[in-house]
């Protein structure tokens, strides 16, 4: 699909993405790149950040991958100053790294509760604290007289509940906690814009086919406000507003990109039943004058 943004709309921007390498990270870095940012990504499987790499560099964006896991502060740190030194500034932080799977709570050992607490939430401030002094106004590198921006990509499990996923709610509630807490702190004092982005099921990803079997989310479509799963694309779109200057003035706010479905609910009664059930109760109506007892008619 088209783009409905310019094509030098992110022009002279860096940005690092932590996740970048692969699914909606990748799509992401690669449409920042399309359009005029410098990316750096970090992942800890070398192979597929050497993919990634590979794959921006083929279409003219100037990319580098570097390995590290964002649950060590020591590997942030060094991303984040290596990102700095090969492009000479940051501009923009995307938290994507994330852990996913699907459990019941008695099953999950504490253990495996932390990990993804320590991936999504621990691992997102991690690299917001190394990344502060380079995206603050003013900071090394930077010669805009503005500070960057942080986009998390959080989840709308928390929203109200969902099963066999305590230890991913849990987690992006900390994450869209820290965001807003950010926005607050680092708008005010460092020019920082901090938002976020909460997918719903996006198509063709590792998460969707791990999460959601076929036959699962086939079914699920049927109460889909949109009738459809989501693409990369659109969180991709999403993040470019959010990076751009049509989103200049857009921060502390988490973006729901999910066709409404967390607003959704399974139909307990079909259409015509209740097209038929409203007929009844407006002859009825029509039968029965407003304001006159029946014991008159």
């Amino acid at each position: 699909m088209e783009s409905p943004f310019k094509g030098d709309v992110l022009k002279g921007k860096v940005a690092l993405l932590t996740g970048g390498a692969s699914g909606i990270g990748f799509e992401i870095s690669r449409q920042f790149g399309i359009h005029g940012a410098s990316i750096a990504v970090m992942g800890r499987r070398k192979s597929v950040l050497d993919s990634a790499v590979s794959s921006l560099q083929s279409l003219g964006i100037p990319a580098v991958g570097f390995d590290g896991d964002v649950r060590k502060q020591e590997d942030a740190k060094r991303v984040v100053e290596s990102t700095v030194k090969h492009f000479g500034k940051l501009d923009i932080l995307v938290n994507a790294a994330a852990g996913n799977f699907l459990v019941s709570p008695e099953d999950l050992s504490p253990n495996g509760f932390r990990t993804v607490l320590d991936i999504d939430s621990v691992g997102t401030f991690t690299m917001c604290h190394e990344a502060l002094k380079y995206l603050k106004k003013g900071g090394p590198g930077r010669r805009s007289s503005s500070g960057g921006l942080i986009l998390n990509i959080s989840a709308t499990l928390h929203y109200t509940a969902s099963w066999y996923q305590i230890h991913v709610s849990a987690a992006k509630a900390a994450v869209d906690s820290l965001t807003r807490s950010l926005a607050l702190e680092w708008g005010t004092d460092y020019d920082i814009r901090v938002n976020g982005i909460a997918p719903g099921p996006i198509s063709d990803t590792t998460g969707m086919s791990k999460l959601s079997p076929e036959e699962i989310s086939s079914k699920a479509r049927e109460y889909m406000p949109l009738y459809k799963l989501g693409e990369k694309w659109d969180i991709a779109m999403s993040a470019l507003y959010l990076a751009s200057d049509a989103g200049k003035y857009v921060n502390g706010t988490t973006i729901v990109v999910d066709g409404g479905l967390w607003l959704s609910r399974p139909r307990h009664i079909p259409k015509d039943a209740v097209k038929q059930l409203s007929r009844t109760v407006e002859n009825r109506s029509r039968a029965t004058p407003v304001g006159l007892p029946t014991s008159k008619l």
